[in-house]
């Protein structure tokens, strides 16, 4: 439960950001997405999407965004909410600050959104709280775990289904790391949420 859902002491160390959005007498759910864009992925996320009508919010890698600028506008034209998760996929507490704001900035010339999202979920909680003065730090309600090469998608669907509530912030991944468990899990937790009354809302910008 530690990685699927973060514990208030975890959530306390990192009081900036944003871990769950509840709605007054509205069941809701926020799906987002990590680590694209990729061809291999985000296309077939985006196709499911449509064909499912939800929007969704995709925190995008800098540097996949500028070898992929025309997936970056797909996501855009097709109503999805977008942010920023680094240029390069740093983990906030193995590089110095100046480093990893550094990386951040040059995301954001590419991505230009005021959500932001570190990799991991991990950082220096006074990073976050610099951060903060640019960016709204979003991290998560329920991590599917839809990359672990240690389960499989009846257990990545089983995560959304034990552990989403009203106003969980839901992380899945349209990378090629996630691609099985991913594709298979994805469009059952969808048929479940609606099936439990959930709405579906995207991170607002």
């Amino acid at each position: 439960m530690w990685i699927e859902q973060p514990p208030i002491l975890y959530r306390l160390l990192f009081t900036e950001a944003i871990w769950r959005l509840k709605r007054r007498g509205r069941k809701v759910v926020f799906l987002t997405f990590d680590d694209g864009p990729v061809p291999e992925e985000t296309p077939w996320v985006l196709d499911l999407l449509d064909k499912e009508g939800i929007k969704a919010t995709f925190f995008m890698v800098g540097d996949n965004v500028r070898k992929y600028p025309e997936l970056f506008e797909e996501v855009k034209r097709r109503g999805h909410s977008y942010g920023n998760h680094t240029m390069h996929h740093l983990q906030g507490i193995k590089e110095t600050s100046q480093k990893y704001f550094r990386d951040i900035t040059e995301a954001d010339n590419l991505i230009q959104s005021s959500l932001f999202r570190p990799p991991h979920g991990i950082m220096w909680p006074l990073q976050a709280r610099l951060i903060k003065h640019h960016y709204n730090v979003v991290m998560y309600d329920l991590v599917t775990r839809d990359y672990s090469k240690r389960l499989n998608g009846d257990q990545v669907l089983d995560n959304v289904k034990r552990y989403t509530r009203n106003g969980s912030i839901i992380v899945f991944h349209d990378s090629v790391k996630a691609h099985k468990n991913m594709r298979y899990a994805l469009p059952l937790a969808i048929k479940w949420l609606k099936e439990q009354g959930y709405e579906f809302e995207t991170l607002p910008m």
